[in-house]
């Protein structure tokens, strides 16, 4: 057993609703790796992409680390800065 198994195995037995907030933390995460990526691929900075949302280097840097939690509107701002059309989301 590995370090990552041992560990979440112990999270598992002292966390309620283990599986619900691992699975939300995960999604958040992979938002924001998404937001980072097409960010980057735009070539723009944190602090370029802070001015266009009229907001702060800091916060852009919170989205990007799954430390804020953002709303449908600044996602479609978010979408808009980056020059997409739209935003899709899907449940599975």
């Amino acid at each position: 057993m590995n370090d990552l198994t041992k560990l979440e195995k112990k999270l598992r037995a002292r966390i309620k609703n283990f599986d619900e907030k691992y699975a939300a933390a995960k999604t958040r995460l992979q938002l924001a790796i998404q937001i980072a990526e097409e960010r980057e691929k735009a070539g723009i900075t944190q602090k370029e992409f802070a001015q266009r949302l009229h907001t702060t280097q800091s916060v852009i840097s919170r989205i990007e680390s799954g430390k804020q939690n953002i709303s449908l509107d600044m996602l479609q701002k978010i979408a808009d800065a980056l020059g997409k059309s739209n935003v899709v989301i899907s449940f599975r």
